[in-house]
């Protein structure tokens, strides 16, 4: 494996940690600064606003100016961001406070193409691992992320202020990465050619089950995990629960990373998103028992499994729709309504864990984790069908 993509990789889990950080403190901060409760978790979901305001700029971005270039702005975004939350938290602000969110958004939203770049300075074969190696980083943020939000939460004298001073830390150590690092240029990895219409890429049945597994996978996990902080603080768990079950959360997102693209090559990414698709559902399940420790930890211990058996091959499987010179496009499209779906979700969380409560908010989303499945069977339908068509008739 090149060490370009072991890079890749730190950059990821600095990026994560600092992610990981902002969803242990934000609904809280939100909590403590918002008009209403119903606006708690706003400051999560202008952070995934930003995420997708991001997603076509960056990727685009990068297709003209390279991914080192659009790395670095990124990063460049992120460390601003925090600077503005921290202003934010000085002043007692809150709506500064959602500005300072969504900028750290944007430059997140550049950092979700580490995935991307992995590809490209892979070999082909190595793909698929490749994916997994750079997502598998987040194993060091799930422990870094959690003990960052616990020791920063009262290094200063306002509360959090040290958080966003060690995010700060965590931006600025990824743009030094960046600074090293060797990536291939744009001319290499967005050649010139004819490219389909955007429409042609996206009625492909491989496009829709990719977006729809990243989609139903993310937003699903995104929503619940969003929720959690607020719910295990009115069963009147402590900080330091709410940290310690984000922590084994994204060890479950991450830690298989590295055997999911082993899996992925052997048993092939519909398989694997099916099986994520089962543990998410059983993650909802789990979260019909009683608001203990123990129940929380296992509902998301499952969550986080679930989110990677889905995310991850779907961006296997998207990189098979599209040519090199419509990478920029099919990618930017993709992200952007990924990421929409999780931008909603993030506002949607506090009221629906407030109106409806953890377990019937759970309970809700099964249907909603099954659609995956359902398209990987419609495609099938679609290939059978197809195939049928074309034998020639007696």
């Amino acid at each position: 494996m090149p060490l370009t993509v072991t890079l890749l990789s730190l950059c990821q889990a600095l990026l994560v940690s600092g992610n990981i950080l902002l969803i242990a403190v934000s609904p809280l901060i939100g909590a403590s600064l918002a008009p209403s409760p119903y606006w708690s978790t706003a400051p999560v979901a202008t952070q995934w606003l930003g995420l997708m305001c991001a997603t076509i700029p960056a990727s685009l971005i990068m297709g003209r100016l390279g991914r080192k270039r659009g790395f670095l702005l990124g990063n460049g975004i992120g460390l601003i961001g925090t600077m503005v939350a921290a202003q934010a938290l000085l002043a007692e602000h809150f709506g500064l406070f959602m500005v300072g969110t969504w900028l750290i958004g944007i430059g997140i939203g550049f950092g979700q193409l580490y995935r991307f770049a992995a590809v490209e300075a892979a070999p082909p074969v190595l793909r698929d691992r490749a994916i997994g190696l750079v997502m598998g980083g987040g194993v060091l943020a799930a422990f870094f992320g959690p003990w960052l939000a616990r020791i920063s939460r009262e290094i200063a004298e306002v509360a959090f202020l040290g958080s966003f001073m060690g995010l700060g830390v965590l931006y600025a150590l990824a743009l030094l990465i960046l600074c090293i690092i060797r990536l291939p240029s744009a001319e290499e990895t967005h050649t010139d050619g004819v490219s389909r219409p955007m429409g042609e890429i996206m009625r492909q049945p491989s496009f829709i089950v990719a977006v729809c597994a990243a989609l139903v996978g993310y937003g699903v996990m995104n929503l619940a995990m969003t929720a959690t902080p607020l719910a295990m603080a009115g069963a009147g768990h402590s900080f330091d629960h709410v940290s310690m079950t984000i922590q084994w959360h994204v060890v479950a997102m991450f830690l298989p990373s590295f055997l999911t693209g082993h899996l992925t090559a052997r048993w092939g990414q519909r398989r694997m998103i099916v099986a994520g698709c089962l543990l998410l559902v059983a993650s909802l399940l789990a979260a019909q028992w009683q608001m203990s420790l123990a129940g929380f930890n296992v509902a998301l211990i499952l969550l986080g499994l679930g989110w990677n058996f889905t995310f991850l091959p779907a961006t296997g499987l998207l990189t098979e729709s599209y040519r090199p010179v419509e990478k920029a496009r099919t990618q930017a499209a993709n992200e952007f309504v990924v990421f929409s779906t999780v931008a909603i979700t993030a506002f949607l969380a506090g009221p629906l864990v407030s109106g409806l409560g953890w377990a019937s908010l759970n309970l809700s989303l099964i249907p909603v984790a099954l659609l995956p499945i359902l398209a990987i069977a419609w495609q099938r339908y679609r290939q059978q069908d197809d195939s049928l068509g074309a034998q020639p008739r007696p």
